[in-house]
């Protein structure tokens, strides 16, 4: 069984639907299913998988034995880990990643990285091992409908029984996952089909019918935003992960200083915009800026690219931009309207929609407005910046620690963040001055995603300085990729902001819940020892006095190092929108 989510049609004869570019990439005669999995993926240009071998697999990992010099496979310490590296890999290099598992406990292991892949829109391939078809519905050893468990979470997915199948699967899973909005896509191999032996042929896949991931651009509707946008005193743009995915940074920054607009990024949009323009006013959502948030309820035309509204974003919908006119510009029509009640949809991917915008819009300027948002910012560093950075506590603050680090690399390294306080704190308090450089689980908020997904990031960068960024509670969920990293030699950074809470969850305990403290103390292992078993420069730093040094050590390691700072205990991160109230609810205290 096979289909294509969200805004694509249910897909229903497969022999139909596949229709290849031209001429075989490869072929080759009398080649088994395994051997035609790995030349297809080197078809595909990919050259790095992420996997753990198993019985209902071994086939490919057989093949894969005799091409190790065209396809690096790196092994990760549990399947989930194979996601997230994907992932990684996927967000800074505009590529799809790939992972293996094998069948049962193995494809299940992927769902949670499938699942936050899915709604942060990461394009990704799951190649999975199967049990024998005859053996499929006999409850065999290792034996799981991942099918069927993964169909909510996947763009699209196959289940592939014979050989001759398999090239035809594999393109299209590639031409699925990347194309609009992008996603992870499995294909669930049986093993007779990865042993079987066929003639075989490798065609990209340049179109499959009832699926149309690009719309025609709506002329009309591009009129009615340019007059919209023309015609404000206090138009306000919004700017999420599309414009990341649409590699739209250009054509985003042409489009601001032409009309002059305030643009604000969303948590998965950081780094489409660099964050010393002087037109970025700041990061919006529960944790971001006072300014954003707040004039979002002043602003009389809202500016939406490449972003879904997502609640963390709007709070109230019932008291969310009701004063504004909506333009939103979105490549997945089950966005549209979906939470925001638009004025003008322009559906579409958002580096076409910027382009046929540009020449459509006036040149402007916006001091005044600009000025509203200057104010915010003044009243934020007084009530909430200058504590966040001053030494007024004995412990370390997170906000310090990743200022300083920030300013130790200009800016300019891929952050990976796990889930909780300190991604909030990452959020607010590392300037992105180069696009691709925030990698973090947004939609989902997976807990554990940043080791490996860091690693993935420096597989596919490994010029560029990757630093994850990760919560004691974050951090123990997936440590033991750490012996991935010494097993593949993986230079990442590993910054460990230790508070001995699960943070956000005792934020919220402290500030809703009567200072509850229910199961949110947290003890941890000796983390400097920890990494040196997994044969690994590591340091603790716990004085002010020392950061510096450990910062400027870990950055300056050619290898991997691992920095654990001690920070302190019961540090809430604000400004804050509670839950449920409405972006003008916001919190500085």
């Amino acid at each position: 069984m096979e289909q294509i989510n969200s805004e694509m049609t249910t897909l229903l004869d497969h022999s139909m639907m596949y229709q290849p570019a031209g001429e075989p990439l490869v072929s080759k005669k009398n080649i088994n299913g395994a051997e035609a999995v790995i030349l297809s993926l080197i078809a595909e240009g990919v050259d790095a998988v992420f996997g753990y071998p198993g019985g209902a697999i071994m086939p490919i990992y057989d093949e894969l034995y005799h091409y190790t010099d065209q396809l690096r496979h790196l092994l990760v310490r549990h399947e989930q880990g194979a996601t997230h590296a994907a992932q990684g890999y996927a967000r800074v290099s505009n590529k799809v990643g790939v992972c293996f598992a094998t069948s049962g406990p193995g494809a299940t292991n992927l769902i949670t990285g499938i699942a936050d892949a899915m709604i942060d829109s990461t394009p990704m391939v799951c190649i999975t091992g199967q049990v024998p078809k005859h053996l499929l519905g006999t409850d065999a050893f290792q034996e799981t409908d991942v099918v069927g468990i993964s169909m909510p979470v996947t763009k699209w997915n196959y289940q592939v029984t014979s050989p001759e199948e398999i090239p035809e699967a594999i393109a299209k899973a590639f031409y699925i996952a990347k194309s609009g909005r992008p996603g992870p896509v499995l294909i669930d191999i049986t093993k007779n089909a990865q042993i079987e032996t066929f003639d075989f042929e490798y065609k990209k896949c340049e179109k499959v019918r009832s699926y149309h991931p690009y719309r025609k651009l709506d002329k009309s509707k591009l009129k009615e935003a340019a007059e919209l946008i023309n015609s404000a005193k206090k138009p306000y743009m919004l700017i999420g992960h599309g414009i990341l995915i649409s590699e739209a940074q250009q054509e985003l920054k042409d489009f601001v200083e032409k009309t002059g607009i305030p643009v604000a990024s969303t948590l998965m949009g950081l780094s489409a915009f660099s964050n010393n323009h002087p037109q970025y006013v700041g990061y919006l959502g529960m944790h971001g800026n006072y300014g954003p948030n707040i004039k979002t309820n002043e602003c009389d035309v809202l500016i939406a690219i490449g972003m879904r509204f997502d609640d963390r974003v709007t709070g109230d919908l019932n008291r969310y931009a009701k004063q504004a006119k909506v333009i939103h510009v979105e490549i997945d029509p089950a966005e549209i309207d979906k939470n925001v009640k638009t004025d003008v949809a322009i559906l579409g991917d958002a580096k076409a929609a910027l382009n046929a915008l540009l020449p459509l819009v006036k040149s402007k300027t916006y001091a005044d407005w600009l000025a509203e948002f200057a104010a915010c910012d003044r009243e934020e560093k007084k009530k909430v910046i200058e504590k966040d950075f001053a030494p007024s506590t004995e412990k370390l603050k997170m906000a310090e620690v990743i200022h300083q680090l920030s300013n130790l690399t200009e800016g300019k390294a891929i952050t990976v963040s796990d889930v909780g306080q300190h991604q909030m704190v990452v959020s607010r308090y590392y300037e992105y001055l180069e696009t691709d450089s925030n990698v973090t689980s947004g939609g989902l908020g997976t807990m554990g995603f940043a080791l490996p997904a860091a690693i993935g990031a420096k597989i596919a960068q490994p010029n560029r300085e990757v630093v994850a960024i990760i919560g004691d509670g974050g951090f123990q969920m997936t440590l033991q990729e750490l012996g991935t990293i010494m097993q593949e030699k993986v230079p990442v950074k590993v910054l460990i902001l230790n508070n001995s809470f699960l943070g956000m969850v005792r934020q919220w305990q402290q500030l809703f819940f009567d200072k509850r403290y229910s199961f949110v103390d947290i003890e941890s292992p000796d983390y400097i020892m920890l990494a040196q078993s997994f044969g690994i420069k590591a340091q603790r730093v716990s004085e002010r006095e020392d950061l510096q040094d450990g910062l400027s050590n870990m950055i300056n390691s050619q290898e991997s190092f691992l920095l654990e700072v001690i920070s302190e205990k019961e540090n809430n991160v604000f400004p804050m929108i509670p839950s449920g109230a409405s972006v003008t609810d916001i919190r500085l205290e």
